[in-house]
């Protein structure tokens, strides 16, 4: 493509923005939340948004029923690489509705400290990102009459809740399915202004447990004393998953983790990412992780395991004098490098196993899921093309970063498709992503569309 059309469809974008804008606002104001069946209606409907918006592109688009909530599939074009585009059209839930400042659905922008943002659920995660992609399609169309190279659409109705029909799908559509690579928008930038394309995502182990003690709750004046605690058992077995410097106790833990190299490292610490501002957005004052590492190490390349929820006994008002009978904890690990999830889980149980006493007994839930950490593979050309056109829109050089957070999808490419990823997206820090008033910066939407205009340029 000459540098004359790419620059019409970049005029194109500027002067539509308030079109693309509105469209977004139709797609944020259905109710698409996967994990409540009481939406299951929304979802449908946000599915179908989906379909008619693709087909005014051109695009092949159809809904595809799985066991829970339908995927979205389109195709287009049939000369040029085959590019396949994710994202995911559900949303977590509003809960607490009293913190937010407005109706969750009811999508508006506003000025904040000077700068536009859209408010709204799903606005971050992962509508807004998801309709950048489509805006610069709509561009693209628009000026040339047809888009770029062969492009797959598959849009997901069930991240939010785990994606239990997401596998089972691309298996049984592989050969419709694969492409020479998938796009991925669910990601965002290390500092404000400064694009981003994600080189490794942590993996995921999920696991929870019930530390059993008496046969029923006891009266604490009567039993306190002989009688085990359960929650006090829980606490100390709690306490021995790390030592003083952070690190995880549990036999084997970081055996398959890779040390990260010198290169790496240096542009880390040149690609804009402020530890201060960071750890003070969250209301930190200074690292609790593993030592000697930075807080950037941790996050994108040290393994974790936390504790998610710890309860038991009673929860209500007031007081109620008893030794519960049970306590209970739930657990996720991050997995980075080589780190194999039913290795992990082995080893977490053994250890929890291996500190039992006085009679307590543990049993696990065996329903959670566990995934592997992901590495792209930046030697293919196309993550150098994508990264100067990105650089070439935001006039910062483009950086590859790691990122804390587990996007199973990566891994589902590779292992169920055999296709690499490439994960581009332009959400903040402070989106406010799962919490209550969640928002996109206008600035990160409108660039963002001509951000992936002129990916697909460069990858065309």
């Amino acid at each position: 493509m000459t540098s004359s059309n790419l620059d019409a469809v970049l005029a194109k974008i500027d002067t539509d923005l308030d079109a693309s804008l509105e469209r977004l606002m139709g797609l944020l104001k259905l109710q698409s939340v996967s994990t409540d069946p009481a939406y299951k209606e929304q979802v449908d409907k946000a599915a179908d948004w989906l379909v008619d918006d693709l087909e005014t592109l051109g695009v092949t688009a159809s809904k595809r029923d799985t066991p829970m909530h339908p995927m979205v599939v389109g195709h287009v074009g049939d000369t040029g690489p085959h590019l396949l585009f994710y994202g995911h059209y559900d949303v977590q839930p509003v809960d607490p509705i009293e913190l937010w400042d407005h109706d969750p659905f009811a999508p508006f922008i506003e000025d904040r400290d000077g700068l536009k943002v859209i408010r709204g659920r799903g606005t971050s995660d992962d509508k807004g990102q998801l309709m950048t992609f489509m805006e610069a399609c709509r561009a693209w169309k628009a000026v040339n009459g047809s888009l770029p190279c062969k492009i797959t659409f598959l849009f997901e109705g069930e991240e939010e809740t785990g994606s239990p029909s997401l596998v089972p799908f691309m298996e049984e559509n592989a050969n419709e399915l694969k492409a020479d690579l998938a796009l991925i928008c669910d990601t965002g930038m290390v500092a404000p202004g400064v694009p981003s394309i994600a080189s490794q995502l942590r993996g995921m182990l999920k696991d929870e447990f019930t530390l059993h003690g008496p046969a029923m709750d006891l009266h604490s004046g009567h039993y306190g004393g002989p009688a085990v605690n359960p929650l006090r058992e829980i606490s100390r077995i709690i306490a021995s998953f790390h030592d003083d410097q952070g690190r995880v106790t549990l036999d084997g833990f970081y055996d398959d983790v890779i040390e990260i190299g010198d290169n790496l490292k240096a542009q880390w610490k040149t690609c804009g990412f402020d530890e201060a501002d960071y750890m003070q957005n969250a209301g930190l004052t200074e690292s609790a992780g593993e030592q000697p590492y930075s807080v950037l190490e941790q996050q994108w390349s040290r393994p974790t395991l936390e504790i998610n929820g710890l309860w038991g006994g009673y929860q209500g008002a007031g007081s109620k004098t008893v030794i519960p009978a049970d306590a209970h904890c739930k657990i996720t690990c991050r997995l980075v490098g080589d780190m194999d999830p039913d290795k992990i889980r082995v080893a977490l149980r053994k250890h929890v196993e291996s500190q039992l006493r006085f009679g307590t007994t543990v049993t696990w839930d065996n329903d959670l899921e566990g995934a592997p950490a992901s590495v792209m593979n930046t030697d293919r050309p196309e993550f150098e093309q994508a990264r100067q056109a990105l650089t070439d829109e935001w006039d910062r050089e483009a950086v590859f970063v790691g990122m804390g957070g587990s996007i199973p999808i990566a891994g589902h490419f590779k292992t169920v498709l055999d296709m690499d990823a490439m994960l581009i997206g332009f959400a903040s820090e402070d989106d406010r992503i799962h919490s209550p008033n969640e928002k996109y910066d206008v600035q990160a939407f409108h660039k963002g569309i001509r951000s992936w205009a002129r990916v697909l340029a460069a990858l065309s």
